[in-house]
């Protein structure tokens, strides 16, 4: 069923398209001519390295993050084959952790395969409503037919999943059985997008907090560390109805000399302020990080929710009798007590009813 070959990346730069060589293009059409990258996976390891060798090989998408899993038939997976499914979860997540993304295409897979693959990954919580279409009750289903399931979803602004929790979405998987021409979905990776920020602006950011007002109400810090890579990470909704506002963080001194930062609960700075400054860095860095993922039937992905903010292309919910009907199955995928946001100096996530820390 697996493949076990290692693999490390050589990159290719062509015009041609060859069999199972992925073609990831930025760049707007319109304006610039796309930028082909293309990867080949080689061998590499040795027999008497057989503790590092990889369950199956894999590709990039990009350069900054992504890769392709090939060789893998997931609708086989018997997770109740407890050797060879805790070695196949054991891969998945160590390339969830390095790679942000890993994608399986040309996979035929039921609700509750679906479901089940997603509860070997942590805790499956379903927070949106149930299309009648949908083959499972934890299973968000999304099309560009109401008929069909959920529309107009993602399209609001660039985000995360699960903002009005506490702890927002660990990962989530995208199972694609029919697509359309033109319904991409578009990520973009936080560290990349961070580190690209000049110092005034990270040293602003690092300031904020992010005031939900939805279901649990959450206040996250704008800025916080990913709690598995070991580097900054981004937290945010850029859509309208998703933020009431942003706190600031103020720093006072004490008598006793010591500077004390805490977070301004009176005063907040428009919710539109920020989202504004947010996307226009985005679509201003995208063609040199993003990832324009054009999907194909079968195409199923589970990212990295607390390293990528998504987005849903305006193709998404263009006309399913022109375009081809669009069908997504979503799950989204909670993690333990580490998956809450925090902040480089230890303060956390909070609600007003508790006293957020200070320091």
């Amino acid at each position: 069923m697996l493949k076990r070959v290692a693999s490390h990346f050589q990159k290719i730069e062509t015009a041609n398209t060859r069999r199972n060589i992925l073609q990831i293009h930025s760049g707007d059409r319109r304006h610039n001519p796309p930028t082909t990258f293309q990867y080949r996976a080689m061998e590499t390891n040795s027999p008497d390295n057989a503790a590092d060798r990889r369950v199956y090989p894999i590709r990039r998408l990009t350069p900054h993050f992504g890769v392709e899993c090939l060789d893998v038939d997931l609708s086989k997976v018997d997770l109740r084959d407890t050797e060879r499914a805790d070695s196949l979860m054991r891969q998945i997540k160590k390339d969830l952790i390095e790679h942000r993304v890993v994608l399986f295409r040309r996979q035929e897979l039921s609700g509750q395969q679906q479901v089940d693959l997603s509860n070997a990954l942590g805790t499956v919580e379903s927070t949106f409503y149930q299309h009648p279409k949908s083959p499972h009750p934890d299973i968000f289903r999304v099309s560009n037919n109401d008929e069909e399931g959920c529309t107009h979803v993602g399209r609001s602004g660039w985000h995360i999943d699960g903002t009005f929790q506490m702890k927002p979405f660990m990962y989530q998987t995208m199972y694609f059985p029919s697509v359309s021409q033109g319904g991409d979905t578009h990520f973009i990776p936080f560290k990349e997008l961070y580190d690209g920020l000049s110092l005034q602006e990270q040293e602003y950011y690092n300031t904020l907090w992010m005031v939900t007002g939805k279901r649990q109400a959450p206040i996250h810090p704008l800025i916080c560390q990913h709690p598995f890579r070991d580097e900054t990470t981004m937290l945010f909704h850029c859509g309208k109805s998703f933020v009431q506002g942003w706190y600031q963080d103020v720093t006072t001194t004490g008598t006793d000399g010591v500077d004390r930062v805490k977070t301004n609960s009176n005063h907040m700075v428009p919710a539109e302020t920020i989202q504004e400054k947010l996307t226009n860095e985005i679509e201003s860095r995208f063609d040199e990080i993003g990832l324009r993922m054009k999907w194909e039937q079968g195409d199923f992905m589970i990212n990295d929710n607390l390293g990528l903010a998504h987005y849903a292309s305006d193709g998404t919910q263009a006309n399913s009798q022109t375009v081809g009907l669009r069908v997504l199955h979503r799950t989204t995928i909670t993690g333990g007590p580490e998956t809450v946001p925090q902040k480089a100096d230890g303060r956390q996530s909070f609600k007003l009813n508790n006293s957020p820390i200070s320091w």
